[in-house]
């Protein structure tokens, strides 16, 4: 089990968020890249935070603005007609980013949903995908955030959890339960005229 926050309390953000909490390996960013596209065609416009563990670089070596961030630029704003790009040094930070300074640089107007990869351990409403293959334990019922499970097991979907069981593998599942969620179903699926 890890140690709580001293803010536990769940984030809320103008926008819905949903989570996707697994240990590494499990396949986050591949049901990611599947559930992007699916939720575009409904017609939702998303936002993606993403953890990452590790420093990583967005522009390399020669780019005019990796020549100015090395040159000590703080914030780093490439602007393109169709296309922005935000780079913020943190240089002196201590620790990892809050998913609450994250979603501080999204602009919510703009957004019907954000999905969050990682940031495990934040309060926010979260999908649990576990491999039971992987031997790691479930992050469920120790975290109260958790919303579904969704595993590649069919024990696991036989198991007495009072909790939304979902197919790992079934991309299309998990984006209908997501709409569920959020109250964004299409109409013709909820039996609505329109």
């Amino acid at each position: 089990m890890h140690e709580r926050r001293p803010d536990d309390t769940q984030i809320h953000f103008p926008v819905p968020l949903v989570g996707f909490a697994a240990f590494s390996g499990t396949g986050k960013t591949t049901l990611l890249l599947q559930l992007v596209p699916m939720l575009k065609q409904r017609g939702l416009r998303l936002a993606v935070v993403k953890h990452a563990h590790h420093s990583f670089d967005m522009d390399y070596a020669g780019k005019d603005s990796y020549r100015l961030r090395e040159a000590g630029a703080d914030e780093m704003l490439v602007a393109a007609r169709c296309r922005f790009g935000l780079i913020r040094e943190c240089r002196d930070a201590v620790g990892e980013p809050s998913l609450r300074e994250a979603l501080g640089m999204l602009d919510p107007e703009r957004l019907d949903l954000v999905l969050v990869e990682g940031f495990k351990h934040e309060p926010i409403p979260k999908i649990e995908l576990h491999r039971p293959a992987l031997g790691r334990p479930l992050l469920f019922p120790h975290d109260p955030h958790i919303i579904a499970i969704a595993s590649d097991n069919d024990h696991l979907a036989q198991a007495p959890l009072h909790i939304p069981r979902l197919a790992l593998n079934s991309a299309e599942q998990i984006a209908d339960f997501v709409l569920d969620f959020i109250g964004r179903r299409p109409r013709a699926e909820t039996g609505l005229a329109g």
